[in-house]
């Protein structure tokens, strides 16, 4: 699939995103945001499981728990808990920084040193983002300014180790989103429990909204988004980010009746220039940008096959057998694809 195309597409992730909070005020039961954030990805991800019906094998059991929690089991609580106690949009301003944190683990991790137009991209970003959604002057809660932190992240960390894990050979993204969802789901029960106590009544409005978010908003929105990330590469995936609390901003406009000001289209005209400038170019200089290994998918009984059918081919060719100098070892895909 021809890049376009695939950025266009992953960038349907953050903007489903975005629907979040006008969804949450409108449709679904007020102050239980641990239960929506089980609703939201538990049953997705049983779904995707069901679906796919691929599990982890090795390793990657353990990968998946670490990549679920990440994205899934620490940002949503953590995410609801900032938006709850921080004034106007600061959270999302916090969130806006989310490409830097991007760019700054990947030169951690993956050996990518960002050029320094990426650095400027990503700051004129959560400078736009800021003027958006950043409103009057309030205390701010400074449990709720370290949540906002540590859900960015949280974020940051797991798009950045998805990059870098890519998936198992056989294993496609939507086998990779339901181990996630599932895991971080499964983390996020027993703290909604002990926390908000048993579920709420719900009413058809409210079975609705949550039907959208666990579906649209979180089962395909992290197949795109991690799909995304496999091909486009964490850094260009996390300039995207943005994208959410503008489309929050947008919705809010449109279907909720709150009015924008100059300075408001001014920040988004700039967040919408500093995201599309984020796809352009490498963004990275001398950096290793993946690695070749084999994943524990990969079976004895294909690399011998693979080495059989060549050494066959070899033999009728007139050539040597496969065990002479001339013969070579099954070529393994990068591991993000």
């Amino acid at each position: 699939m021809k890049r376009p195309t695939t950025v266009l597409l992953t960038a349907l992730a953050p903007v489903s995103w975005g629907t979040t909070y006008a969804v949450t005020t409108e449709f679904l039961p007020p102050d239980r945001p641990l239960f929506t954030a089980l609703v939201r990805a538990l049953p997705a991800g049983l779904l995707l499981l069901a679906l796919t019906r691929v599990l982890p094998r090795g390793i990657w059991w353990a990968k998946a728990a670490v990549l679920g929690a990440l994205n899934i089991g620490a940002f949503f609580p953590l995410l609801f808990v900032s938006a709850y106690r921080l004034p106007g949009g600061m959270a999302a301003v916090v969130g806006s920084a989310g490409p830097l944190f991007v760019v700054g683990l990947s030169a951690l991790l993956l050996r990518e040193r960002p050029a320094a137009r990426t650095l400027v991209t990503g700051a004129v970003a959560a400078l736009g983002v800021s003027l958006v959604v950043l409103k009057g002057a309030g205390a701010l809660d400074a449990a709720g300014v370290l949540a906002a932190v540590a859900a960015t992240a949280s974020m940051a960390a797991g798009t950045v180790l998805t990059r870098r894990w890519g998936r198992p050979d056989g294993v496609g993204p939507l086998a990779l989103t339901g181990w996630q969802l599932t895991a971080g789901g499964l983390l996020i029960a027993p703290v909604a429990l002990l926390a908000e106590g048993a579920p709420p009544p719900l009413d058809g409005r409210a079975v609705g909204g949550y039907l959208y978010l666990a579906l649209v908003n979180t089962a395909v929105a992290y197949w795109l988004w991690f799909r995304g990330i496999g091909r486009l590469g964490a850094t260009r995936a996390g300039f995207l980010g943005p994208l959410s609390p503008l489309t929050a901003a947008v919705t809010g406009w449109a279907a909720l009746g709150q009015a924008l000001t100059p300075v408001q289209v001014l920040g988004m005209a700039l967040a919408f220039a500093a995201t599309a400038a984020g796809q352009l170019g490498s963004g990275t200089v001398y950096g290793r940008r993946t690695s070749y290994r084999k994943h524990p998918y990969s079976t004895a009984r294909t690399c011998t096959s693979a080495t059989s059918g060549s050494a066959k081919a070899s033999a009728s060719a007139g050539s040597k057998p496969s065990g002479s100098s001339t013969s070579r070892p099954p070529r393994m895909r990068p591991s993000a694809e």
